[in-house]
């Protein structure tokens, strides 16, 4: 098919994410404080949305506690700049099995599966005006480790997400994650026109070659809103990649951690590098409030607690 440039672009940082890069850059943030100081720093640098995940703040590791989101979310909203706010709901779907010839009972350490309602409890206190629905099960780069999605699971979440008003973000690591959210829209569960996150280069979803990418935008409805990212080197080679393709754009510590060979990038400076990269390219960077005009989002208060 032919391609379409996309000439209006929005950029999302993320921020931080859940992975364990917590040791191996002092810029990945760790604390509340520490997020949100981020994520201004990247909205001032030209991001119109950032998506943000929580960390304990002592050992880096991710965390589902509320009350840092709650206040990440406060200092984000309290800041002298406008921004989109995009919280995961990603949380709470870790199955840890054990060895493969005994892979019951699970490892308790790793596996963290929570109810439907507790993985969205954070939305729906915080109010973010995007949240994040991971679209399906998969294996990830660890030998015995299993994103768990299932379809309850997602119809479940999907219907609490469109009630609350927060537009879901699906995350597709794979062609089959966009044919369940089509699915999704087509059984009235999530609103169309939806908007997605082409995940690219994740060990063991979609290999970020340009081929698989575009298997993956062709799977993607006309009337749908993407954004694509790869990860490490290949991150701001996907900058350009969705923006020919006709999309929008993350970069962000959570795919990468690096500006340069051996040197080490803050969110701001790589959102600064993608800003540059579309304009060169010939498109805009849009706003915040272009981007909710743009998706039909509403910006809100958190509910009192």
């Amino acid at each position: 098919m032919p391609l379409t440039m996309n000439r209006e672009v929005f950029i999302t940082c993320a921020v931080t994410g859940s992975g364990g890069t917590q040791d191996r850059s002092p810029h990945v943030p760790r604390s509340p404080e520490q997020i949100a100081n981020s994520a201004i720093d990247a909205a001032r640098a030209g991001a119109a949305v950032v998506h943000c995940h929580v960390r304990d703040p002592e050992t880096g590791a991710p965390s589902r506690d509320l009350a840092y989101y709650r206040e990440v979310t406060d200092r984000i909203r309290e800041a002298d700049v406008d921004v989109v706010l995009n919280l995961t709901a990603g949380m709470g779907g870790d199955m840890v099995f054990g060895s493969p010839e005994r892979p019951l009972p699970l490892n308790e350490a790793g596996t963290d599966m929570i109810g439907a309602a507790a993985r969205v409890e954070h939305v729906k206190q915080c109010l973010p005006e995007i949240c994040t629905l991971d679209c399906g099960t998969m294996n990830f780069a660890e030998a015995d480790y299993v994103m768990t999605n299932t379809p309850g699971m997602l119809q479940a979440m999907g219907r609490m997400m469109t009630a609350l008003g927060v537009k879901p973000e699906i995350e597709a690591f794979d062609t089959g994650h966009l044919w369940f959210a089509r699915q999704l829209v087509e059984d009235g569960i999530l609103e169309a026109p939806a908007l997605v996150q082409l995940c690219m280069g994740v060990p063991w979803g979609a290999p970020d070659d340009l081929n698989t990418f575009m298997a993956m935008v062709n799977n993607v409805p006309d009337d749908w809103t993407f954004s694509a990212f790869s990860l490490g080197r290949s991150q701001m080679a996907y900058v350009a990649a969705a923006v020919l393709a006709g999309g929008n754009v993350r970069v962000g510590l959570e795919d990468n951690l690096w500006l340069g060979k051996g040197e080490l990038a803050r969110n701001d400076q790589l959102v600064e590098r993608a800003v540059t990269i579309v304009e060169n390219m010939g498109a805009r960077v849009i706003g915040p409030e272009e981007v909710r005009a743009k998706l039909g989002l509403t910006k809100r208060a958190p509910e009192a607690v």
